[in-house]
């Protein structure tokens, strides 16, 4: 399970790196460096603050976020019951398919919710069957009906 930063975790520099960064990322020859110099930083340490804020989990990831059906391929939201002296183990589990996008603990029966995002369409199932064989736990598949793009931003 995800836990809370500790009070000081993040400075300034942090939290500018993080609301910055959520707007967009430069399409340029070299992009840390053009990013660091809007933020008064080097690319090394820009690169470097990233790498950190991932370590300590302020962030997951750090990247683009493809639209993988308008390349012809798919997206589905996957939920799984996961008894809780497991969860931990079959997060890693799950984590380590390159196709799973996103994964969330919640408080409820189904606890374990997850994105695939796929090449091609028929990847879903293939990467759900296989999440379900090394777990031993059904993967209960929420296809995507219609999209809507809410612009989802925090403040750091």
């Amino acid at each position: 399970m995800r836990t809370r930063l500790p009070p000081g975790a993040l400075d300034a520099a942090d939290r500018a790196i993080l609301n910055a960064l959520q707007e967009g990322f430069p399409l340029a020859p070299r992009p840390y460096a053009e990013a660091a110099e809007r933020l008064g930083l080097t690319e090394d340490d820009l690169i470097a603050r990233l790498a950190r804020l991932k370590e300590i989990g302020a962030i997951t990831r750090f990247g683009p976020f493809f639209d993988a059906a308008a390349m012809g391929g798919a997206f589905c939201l996957c939920a799984m019951a996961v008894p809780e002296d497991r969860f931990e183990a079959v997060a890693a589990q799950v984590n380590a398919h390159a196709e799973v996008a996103h994964n969330y603990a919640r408080a409820h029966r189904l606890n374990m919710w997850f994105v695939l995002a796929t090449e091609r369409p028929e990847g879903i199932d293939a990467a759900a069957r296989a999440i379900e064989a090394e777990t031993g736990l059904a993967v209960l598949r929420f296809p995507k009906l219609a999209e809507f793009f809410i612009g989802f931003r925090v403040a750091a």
